[in-house]
């Protein structure tokens, strides 16, 4: 009697575990908290515009002798449990993780103007989410949820940077109209 009550038991909880779905979530991106236009406008001499930090793309301009360089690169990672090891496994049927994507973004801003750089900032970014085999995170939400990070990272530098951008950008537009003047 002692063993069929642990059995019945046993097989009840096996099937109770075994119906448990987990879906993987990725977190969604933190406000823009300090997007603002840049000081001065520029162009978009490489890059795309549907790609960049909310600042930069608050701050274009096609007719600015600033110019914005911006380039995004993703790396990926797939670490996964061996399938005789997964199968044999009781866990990979409740739901536990069988493996883990990895996407890194890497950002890099340059602002230029003429042979002048205002300003060069680089970002990275990781973005893990580990699957089963009932759910997994599609490459395509990892590759946003990467660049978003990235780009948010390089708002946050151009936001603690404005001040010195500023000054840079006066000081180089005084030049210039000291140059001018002087012809």
């Amino acid at each position: 009697m002692k063993r069929g009550f642990i059995l019945a038991a046993f097989l009840a909880a096996t099937a109770a575990f075994g119906c448990v779905v987990v879906q993987p979530t990725i977190a969604p991106p933190a406000p823009e908290a300090h997007a603002a236009p840049l000081p001065f406008k520029g162009r978009l001499a490489d890059g795309d515009p549907a790609q960049l930090p909310p600042s930069v793309a608050m701050s274009l301009s096609d007719t600015s002798p600033v110019s914005f360089l911006y380039r995004e690169e993703l790396t990926h990672e797939d670490r996964h449990s061996s399938m005789a090891g997964s199968a044999l496994n009781p866990l990979t049927y409740a739901g536990y993780p069988t493996g883990e994507y990895t996407v890194t973004a890497f950002a890099s801003l340059s602002i230029v103007e003429g042979d002048k750089v205002l300003g060069d900032y680089t970002a990275q970014a990781h973005v893990s989410e580990s699957y089963n085999l009932y759910a997994e995170p599609t490459h395509k939400e990892l590759d946003e949820a990467a660049r978003a990070a990235a780009r948010r990272q390089v708002d946050q530098y151009l936001y603690n940077d404005r001040d010195r951008l500023a000054q840079q950008f006066a000081n180089s537009a005084q030049t210039a109209t000291g140059a001018a003047a002087g012809k």
